[in-house]
């Protein structure tokens, strides 16, 4: 989906009490929108969860997504730290 249907999802779950986040690849465009909670990776498009065949960073990308979800200072929009080497081919 794109960021602004993304993010208007969002808004209307969020009207209804349900918590939600999403995960950007897109900072400039995220920032603007500003959802409720959004965690920006720095991968190429179509790679919201980094390399393939790289499941210890997938799954350390979902669970820095899932922590926004105790977050109430929204909207925050909270930068992703890849520490794994390996991960950085994707942008070469």
């Amino acid at each position: 989906m794109c960021c602004q249907t993304v993010c208007l999802v969002q808004a209307a779950l969020e009207r209804e009490g349900i918590a939600t986040v999403s995960i950007s690849l897109l900072r400039e465009v995220t920032a603007q929108l500003k959802p409720p909670r959004a965690l920006w990776v720095p991968f190429p498009m179509g790679y919201p969860l980094g390399e393939p065949n790289n499941p210890e960073l997938q799954h350390r990308i979902i669970a820095a997504a899932l922590r926004l979800l105790e977050r109430e200072d929204v909207p925050v929009l909270e930068n992703f730290k890849v520490i794994e080497p390996g991960t950085t081919n994707l942008h070469e």
